[in-house]
């Protein structure tokens, strides 16, 4: 999941889409965009994130996603 997310997150991440405060981002067009809400509301069940709402359960698994997949040299999926 969190591979797929990464791959999904780059393919449409664009330069200079970074915030004054790290925030990145990033649209995702249909059909990508309904893929990554799938990965996320299973990554919300499989971490057990919840939240107030949908859309904060979604951002807590995309967190979660993200520090897994890691976009630096010390993430597990760089490691192969």
């Amino acid at each position: 999941m969190a591979e797929e997310t990464r791959r999904l997150l780059r393919l449409h991440l664009t330069a200079g889409e970074e915030g004054e405060d790290g925030t990145v981002l990033v649209d995702v067009p249909y059909p990508d965009a309904a893929v990554v809400t799938a990965l996320l509301d299973v990554a919300a069940e499989c971490f057990g994130e919840r939240g107030d709402s949908v859309e904060e359960t979604r951002q807590a698994a995309l967190e979660t996603l993200l520090q897994l997949a890691g976009f630096d040299a010390e993430s597990q999926l760089n490691s192969g």
